[in-house]
């Protein structure tokens, strides 16, 4: 998945919130220059804030992205954690802590001064896919989102408000099914979309640190993806260069 070695501008930095709020940890990538530069939330699946979901945010910096991979799971107990989300998606899909925390994170990344508040996207993973799903249908500064491996929320009629979605899902996983059912609900609403269903993959493929990892299907996501973006996130233009701290 890795590209030749390129300068980025990358670093772990803590998200501010309320006196009553958990201190958030992310990691932040972006493109050398003044900017101002579009934007990409970047939600992790069940293994959390790790050197894939880091190196994802460092791969849109090199596409000219400011990225922010949120660490959902910071200053909390992990087990009792998974337990939380997954509640959050089965009994409150759009309303829950984790949203929330999504939406604070992405109030602070549209406050930097080299991001471009009016071009932000977000793209997640398994859980993350969900709770992208989930919070586009309630967040208009989200102009394009790009699940992986996601469930949909309920009701499915939710995702009326959606905004324009690249998803990718395994056929080996019961993921497939709710990818299939997004496809049909947003041709229904006439919301822009790319569903696409990978016959070979399995739950995971895009991560190549793990064992279900598919090149070819990651590839190929990762492209429609990029496709994606450029139209709906990020005005046309060249690319980039980017330096690492």
């Amino acid at each position: 998945m890795s590209a030749e070695p390129i300068e980025l501008i990358g670093q772990t930095i803590s998200i501010p919130g309320e006196p009553t709020q958990t201190q958030l940890s992310a990691y932040l990538a972006y493109p050398e220059g003044e900017g101002p530069f579009p934007a990409v939330v970047v939600i992790h699946e069940i293994f959390g804030l790790n050197d894939n979901i880091r190196d994802i945010a460092r791969r849109f910096a090199r596409q000219g992205y400011a990225a922010l991979a949120v660490d959902l799971f910071a200053g909390r107990n992990r087990a009792l954690c998974m337990l939380r989300f997954m509640g959050q998606i089965e009994l409150n899909p759009m309303g829950n802590g984790s949203i929330q925390d999504l939406q604070r994170s992405l109030t602070f990344l549209a406050e930097q001064p080299k991001v471009d508040a009016e071009r932000v996207g977000a793209i997640g993973f398994c859980m993350g896919g969900s709770f992208a799903i989930a919070w586009a249908c309630n967040d208009n500064r989200l102009k394009a989102i790009a699940p992986f491996y996601a469930m949909n929320p309920r009701p499915i009629e939710a995702v009326a408000r959606l905004c324009p979605v690249v998803g990718s899902y395994p056929e080996k996983d019961f993921t497939a099914k709710a990818g299939r059912q997004l496809d049909v609900e947003l041709e229904r609403y006439e919301i822009p979309h790319d569903i696409k269903v990978y016959p070979d993959a399995r739950q995971f493929f895009f991560n190549d640190q793990g064992s279900s990892y598919n090149a070819e299907a990651a590839q190929d996501a990762w492209q429609r993806v990029l496709t994606f973006f450029e139209e709906h996130v990020k005005t046309a233009g060249s690319s980039m260069s980017v330096t690492e701290e």
